[in-house]
């Protein structure tokens, strides 16, 4: 069975990234910037899994399990963010969050 080429999967993670980079710079709701970061995040493991396939070694899947690790903490604390800000706010927009002080 052939394998995709290495230069794909790296292009592809990189085009990941780029899009995730794009919606967390241009969007407003907080919402989406995380899942935006989820999207960078998954293109990093991407790349990181590419390259242990590339020199045939099991780091970068361990890596991948990190990220993986990392993301499921940003999701408990972005969500519990997000629904604290909901409650004071009565929004999920970002611009709102200039008025949190403490």
């Amino acid at each position: 069975m052939p394998s995709i080429p290495y230069e794909h999967g790296l292009i592809l993670a990189a085009i990941l990234f780029v899009c995730g980079l794009i919606g967390v710079l241009t969007r407003r709701n907080i919402v989406f910037v995380l899942m935006s970061l989820e999207i960078m995040l998954n293109a990093c493991g991407l790349a990181f899994v590419v390259g242990s396939a590339r020199w045939g070694h099991a780091d970068g899947q361990i890596m991948f399990l990190m990220i993986l690790t990392l993301a499921a903490a940003e999701v408990a604390v972005g969500l519990g963010l997000i629904i604290q800000m909901y409650r004071r706010f009565h929004t999920v927009d970002i611009s709102v969050l200039s008025e949190m002080k403490g």
